[in-house]
């Protein structure tokens, strides 16, 4: 358990003196970042690894439970709330710092316990004052805020405060140095995962067992917890296959998309396809590379002033070429992915912001944190799911991760509707039965000189992937 805040005082004041400038000039009121409370998996005193709410380590950095911050604007009073231990407590877990002690860490004056947050928040809501908070997402949250504001649980959905969204959309958005360095640490166990993959993978080996070994390297390493749950399937069709129940085969293809965090919560994300048998095959090669050249088409057009929709349909063309090359695709390649033909092959975005959270704000909601008023959501199939689409700028941090698919129940009604006709050789479908599905995924950083890919370098190119698994 963290007793002190993830970075050092001046950081959280930093962020928090951004947030009231923004704010005070265009509202009044307080704002109320409530933090996460211990959720039990089947029994109060057994509960799920402790991941704390990314807007409270944000901008107070304490990684505990039953904790709340509150700003306000028109004063710019800053203050910590939560209560203090007990002897009973202290006997399960320690000593553990007075909440004066925690306020002051994080540059705040402590409000007092429970109650008294209820008192404060209960009088500027009585007061006529406005309470700002941010989309709640727990069933805890919801019921906290409820218990706190006098809002209705149905009603706090429409009273989420826009301007605080927006603000914290805004400053989280853009990665400082250390958060960049946290990224990147937590990339440095993704790399030992991966290269661990590479070197311990062969035919008659389960996805459970490999899993396994991923996940302990996790564990030992970091924050001791993964960024989101492994995917880790030669039935890499399925885009979220958690299953790990198959043994894998000479001939499979093995999907990995996963990520670990760092000791101060930062988020990697990577996914590999990798040849089981440690040699891909004629066909597998050949659409690893379509996969591979649309991602590195992707990266390329990750820079500041330029929208990430546009580096997705330039991803979407790479691989149209490349599928029309294969005998799957054909027509106008600009026309095919105009009209949503590639979809049917690659239906989803090509990427999302990532930082604190692995799909970074979208808690906040997608079209805020990923469009940003900028673009409006496709409707069209494929399109509709791309979580980025806004221009990009300095500091961003993004995944870039295109992927080709074989999809059996998407092609049959895709086939029976004879969707996009024009663009598809149907009749040719048939001989790709089975073969799965491939991802290429890169944490990439967009910067005044370029895109740059954060980690030290996992093997990714054809030749590449087949040396680490010669080993």
């Amino acid at each position: 358990m963290h007793y002190r805040t993830l970075f050092d005082t001046g950081t959280y004041v930093q962020r928090r003196s951004a947030l009231l400038s923004d704010l005070s000039a265009r509202t009044g009121g307080i704002v109320l970042l409530p933090g996460h409370t211990e959720s039990p998996v089947n029994y109060p005193d057994n509960c799920y690894p402790f991941r704390q709410d990314s807007t409270f380590l944000y901008f107070f950095g304490h990684d505990v439970p039953d904790m709340a911050g509150t700003l306000d604007l028109d004063s710019g009073e800053v203050m910590l709330w939560g209560t203090d231990a007990t002897m009973d407590d202290i006997i399960w877990t320690g000593p553990v710092p007075a909440m004066a002690e925690r306020a002051e860490r994080c540059g705040a004056a402590w409000g007092g316990d429970a109650t008294a947050l209820m008192a404060y928040v209960g009088g500027a809501a009585s007061s006529g004052r406005t309470i700002h908070y941010l989309p709640p997402y727990r069933a805890e949250t919801r019921e906290l805020l409820t218990r706190l504001t006098g809002i209705a649980g149905s009603d706090l959905p429409r009273r989420v405060s826009q301007p605080l969204t927006g603000a914290v959309v805004t400053l989280r958005s853009v990665k400082t140095a250390e958060e960049v360095a946290e990224i990147e640490s937590a990339l440095a166990i993704s790399h030992e995962m991966y290269m661990t993959a590479m070197r311990t993978v062969r035919p008659g080996m389960t996805e459970r067992a490999l899993c396994g070994t991923l996940q302990g390297i996790a564990a030992s390493a970091g924050s001791g917890m993964h960024s989101f749950r492994t995917i880790l399937t030669v039935r890499g069709e399925t885009l979220h296959n958690h299953g790990h129940a198959c043994t894998m085969q000479d001939g499979d293809l093995l999907l990995i998309d996963s990520g670990a965090e760092s000791l101060r919560r930062y988020a990697s994300d990577i996914t590999r396809t990798l040849p089981v048998s440690g040699r891909f095959g004629g066909r597998q090669k050949a659409i690893y590379e379509t996969v591979l050249n649309a991602q590195l088409a992707g990266i390329a057009r990750a820079t500041a002033g330029r929208r990430f929709l546009d580096a997705h349909l330039a991803a979407a063309q790479v691989m149209v070429e490349g599928l029309k090359e294969a005998g799957i695709m054909k027509g106008n390649t600009q026309d095919a992915v105009a009209e949503g033909a590639h979809a049917l092959f690659f239906p989803h975005g090509l990427g999302h912001m990532m930082g604190l959270d692995v799909h970074d704000m979208e808690h906040l909601g997608e079209d805020n944190a990923g469009y940003a008023g900028e673009v409006e959501r496709s409707r069209q199939f494929g399109l509709r799911g791309l979580r980025l689409a806004r221009t990009l700028h300095e500091g961003f941090v993004l995944t870039v991760e295109p992927g080709v698919y074989f999809i059996p129940d998407l092609i049959a009604r895709w086939t029976g509707e004879r969707r996009c006709a024009d663009f598809i050789c149907y009749d040719r479908l048939h001989e790709w039965s089975g073969f799965g599905g491939i991802r290429i995924e890169d944490d990439v950083l967009v910067t005044a000189g370029g895109p740059q890919v954060l980690g030290r370098p996992i093997p990714k190119t054809v030749r590449e992937i087949e040396e680490a698994m010669r080993g």
